[in-house]
């Protein structure tokens, strides 16, 4: 179960109340969203964290281990030992481990760029981490409570795009929408200017960024005890139209147009859908859940092509390779396997993570990189080139609320939102360039 790790990280001497509220990811619905009047005496006092400050030693996070009673290499000892991975199928996996090949994780392909608190991702559902989303090398949007905000790194600072804490109301008059109310948000997706976000009890939402209020909302189900698991923003095969998909715990997954926010086609598929992905061309559709065995099928008609086996729980993320030959499935057996089309029969490389499930799966858009991120603490970055072998390790403390490469063609930042109550915030990394001068750019 989650528990409150404030009690082992106690300050040495002073009075503050500096304490932790790093939980793991073997709590269930753990995470239920709140009001932002929760700042701590804690929160109030730290300050963003710089890559100047960095290299000068402090720490990435703004963590003053100085007056801790843990050293961080101690305190990573600490939960290296107690975090207890999450699984809905428990069972041996003695096996699994030979699977997994062999990953130097030495490499530095980003450098760290800064760390604001200006805002503070949140979590929903402890199975559920896309909630970061880039769209440029400077603009990240995230959760947070009952908002989705945007971060500016170039302006440094915030403002809410989204706010569902009420009532929302959809501003197209289309068949299918209904006001929602209080929408705790449980994914999300965003490209160029819209906004898609998915909820606990089955909400689903679209809304124009550069437009004022909703332009679509509704309830997927009709029910409370469905939860829209995820979203995705992707181009038809034909004819380039820009559609919205979403996986729901009903089982099924439905695809809309974004002119009327027609109802285009729904598939249904044995177990609830927790994740599903459009490969680049947008024909295959990659389906997971809570099964083993992912699908793979075709995006149009939802018939099934393949199946692919290997994973030993449910999985919960995938990810598509630029080229589309490339699929990855992150699952909460502690790995991710990559899969090729062109040969679906078995996976043809398994990465195992340190502590936890596979929760959040991002390809840089150049197709250089692929970002795999645990549930908690550790996010790697493999070198695709490398045949997956060689990785960086981001090393961190705190529950990962998602990842995200920025869309530019040299995927110049990389993105990590961290759900805390005192530690929360967001990472920013640089991509590394040979050449020391772009370190001032």
């Amino acid at each position: 179960m989650a528990h409150d790790l404030q009690e082992n990280l106690e300050v040495v001497g002073a009075g503050d109340d500096y304490g932790f509220e790093f939980n793991d990811d073997a709590g269930g619905d753990r995470y239920q969203t709140s009001g932002a009047g929760s700042q701590t005496h804690m929160d109030k006092q730290m300050d963003d964290t710089s890559a100047l400050e960095y290299r000068e030693g402090k720490d990435m996070q703004g963590i003053p281990w100085e007056r801790l009673n843990y050293t961080r290499d101690q305190y990573r000892q600490l939960r290296l030992r107690q975090y207890k991975n999450y699984e809905s199928l428990p069972r041996q996996r003695d096996g699994l481990q030979k699977e997994c090949q062999r990953v130097e994780r030495r490499d530095s392909f980003y450098d760290f760029q800064s760390n604001t608190r200006h805002v503070k991702p949140t979590i929903v559902h402890f199975q559920l981490r896309n909630l970061l989303w880039a769209t440029s090398k400077h603009d990240v949007y995230v959760m947070q409570n009952y908002s989705v905000m945007h971060w500016s790194s170039l302006l440094g600072r915030g403002k809410e795009v989204l706010n569902v804490a009420g009532q929302v109301a959809p501003s197209q008059t289309v068949r299918g929408a209904r006001p929602l109310s209080r929408v705790q948000i449980s994914t999300m997706a965003v490209k160029d200017n819209l906004v898609v976000a998915g909820g606990f009890h089955g909400e689903f939402i679209c809304k124009h960024v550069d437009q004022p209020g909703v332009a679509f909302c509704t309830n997927l189900t009709g029910s409370k005890k469905s939860i829209t698991n995820a979203v995705e923003i992707y181009e038809s095969p034909n004819g380039g139209s820009t559609r919205v998909m979403a996986a729901n715990n009903d089982c099924v997954v439905r695809t809309f147009d974004t002119e009327k926010f027609s109802l285009l086609a729904q598939f249904s598929f044995p177990w609830s859908v927790n994740n599903m992905s459009v490969s680049p061309d947008g024909k295959l559709l990659a389906v997971l859940g809570d099964g083993s065995d992912c699908i793979m099928a075709d995006s149009q008609s939802g018939k099934e092509i393949a199946s692919l086996r290997g994973h030993q729980d449910y999985s919960f993320a995938s990810a598509w390779h630029p080229d589309g030959r490339v699929v990855a499935t992150g699952n909460q057996d502690r790995t991710c396997r990559l899969w090729d089309v062109r040969n679906l029969s078995e996976a043809f490389a398994v990465m195992e993570g340190r502590i936890g499930a596979i929760r959040g799966l991002k390809f840089s858009p150049d197709g250089r990189f692929l970002a795999a991120s645990e549930p908690a603490d550790f996010v790697r970055v493999y070198d695709v080139a490398a045949g997956y072998a060689r990785a960086q390790e981001i090393d961190l403390f705190g529950e990962i609320a998602g990842v995200s490469f920025s869309p530019d063609d040299g995927a110049e930042a990389l993105f990590v939102g961290v759900a805390d109550r005192t530690y929360g915030s967001l990472l920013e990394f640089r991509r590394r360039r040979r050449h020391g001068y772009l370190d001032c750019l």
